[in-house]
């Protein structure tokens, strides 16, 4: 199965001020685009050749995962994007972050705590488990909350390409620009 580098919802200049389209041209342009093209090239003649995204982020190792999972991972992570959607939660989300949290802004601090101090690259991540549980995950380098039977709500990506073009080293400028393009109608049906 051949994977493509889906297409984004919004024009690469949408999310200006807060996300440039200079950093989009590179960061799905370019990368995102490498993790599709690496991930193809890496699966002819593996037992993964036919298999999902899914499948791979769940079962795959080595070269295979780190792209099939960098695939998925900025996929979950452009798409939850748009430049004027929902900027709070709504229905039944916002009840259980209420409920787990406290409030949204208890919330929106706890997950940024989480992506900020997470030492290197790798992802934040707000996930469902089993119980029905919200969870606040961080994974390193290509980690992805599948792996552990979650079911992922969010995500952050804290890799330093993610934000250098438009904020240098300043993840937190970053992480304070992230909440303003978040569309919780679609988060919410990821829930």
């Amino acid at each position: 199965m051949a994977f493509e580098l889906p297409k984004l919802p919004y024009e690469l200049d949408a999310l200006e001020p807060h996300i440039s389209k200079t950093t989009l041209e590179y960061h799905y342009g370019k990368h995102h685009q490498a993790y599709v093209s690496n991930l193809n090239n890496l699966l002819g003649g593996t037992e993964f050749e036919n298999a999902d995204l899914d499948t791979i982020v769940k079962k795959s190792q080595g070269g295979i995962f780190n792209n099939g999972a960098q695939v998925w991972n900025h996929t979950f992570y452009f798409m939850q994007f748009s430049p004027s959607g929902e900027r709070t939660p709504q229905g039944k989300l916002a009840d259980a972050i209420k409920t787990q949290y406290g409030s949204f802004d208890a919330f929106k601090e706890e997950f940024t705590k989480a992506a900020a101090t997470l030492f290197g690259a790798g992802w934040a991540w707000l996930a469902l488990d089993k119980a029905g549980k919200l969870v606040i995950k961080q994974e390193s380098n290509a980690g992805n909350p599948l792996r552990d039977g979650l079911k992922p709500i969010l995500t952050c990506d804290v890799w330093e390409h993610a934000y250098y073009l438009d904020t240098q080293n300043a993840r937190p400028k970053y992480l304070s620009n992230f909440w303003e393009i978040l569309d919780w109608n679609k988060i919410g049906e990821r829930f």
